[in-house]
């Protein structure tokens, strides 16, 4: 017997549609911020002066046209209503699976291929409890091993060193986490965009996921076992 699917051209269909849009959409916004921020971070190799020039940038670029931080509260702004919607999406769409499978065949035949998409979404969630406390940490400094201070490039430091192995277990945690998002979440926007007609194209998207998961996260990761092995000071 078929699985129950949804008709076609039915309201249900085009919400299910713009939601997975939505997702795809923010997604994407995602992924430029945390390239952009990556690139960023590892300027910490470059040393204090150099990353805290660079920190103090973000705050004066654009003026001024733009206020003093302007630009990193209008990102900020993006990022929050990206956050908002990719959520919102995210669980209209677990929500509506869930009350898909109502029969016991559907659930079993469910249960190897949204292994995956289970994976998605606690990792989803663990993602947004780990930015909040990323913001508690770095820009609130609510969080603050090594003390209160006003320079960035400190704050990382002080807050990877070794007495404060924890926090980098933190961190590490959370990138394998964002690594397996990213992976499966190029792979769904891909598919949501159209972009995997073809068995030529769906390597091609597979790949672009496994790659900017390496990189990304990857990147994100040299910063604070740098600092713990003491290659960082």
């Amino acid at each position: 017997m078929a699985t129950p699917t949804l008709i076609k051209g039915s309201r249900s269909t085009r919400s299910t549609i713009a939601l997975k849009l939505l997702m795809a959409v923010t997604g994407l916004v995602f992924i430029g911020y945390v390239l952009l921020h990556m690139y960023g971070n590892l300027k910490v190799f470059a040393g204090q002066e150099a990353f805290d020039e660079y920190a103090h940038h973000l705050r004066t670029f654009g003026e001024p046209m733009l206020p003093y931080g302007g630009l990193l509260w209008t990102v900020r702004v993006v990022l929050l209503l990206s956050i908002v919607g990719h959520a919102y999406a995210a669980f209209a769409l677990w929500a509506r699976a869930g009350r898909a499978r109502t029969q016991k065949y559907v659930v079993r035949k469910a249960v190897a291929s949204t292994l995956s998409s289970k994976m998605m979404r606690w990792g989803g969630v663990a993602l947004l409890l780990f930015v909040i406390f990323h913001l508690l940490h770095f820009t609130t400094q609510t969080v603050h091993p090594g003390g209160v201070t006003e320079s960035p490039y400190e704050r990382v430091v002080n807050s990877f060193a070794p007495e404060y192995w924890y926090l980098t277990v933190i961190y590490l945690l959370a990138m394998v986490a964002l690594a397996m998002h990213l992976r499966h979440g190029v792979w769904s926007a891909s598919q949501t965009l159209g972009l995997t007609n073809s068995a030529a194209s769906r390597t091609r998207a597979n790949l672009a996921g496994v790659f900017l998961a390496v990189v990304i996260a990857g990147g994100f990761a040299l910063v604070p076992l740098s600092i713990l092995l003491g290659l960082v000071d």
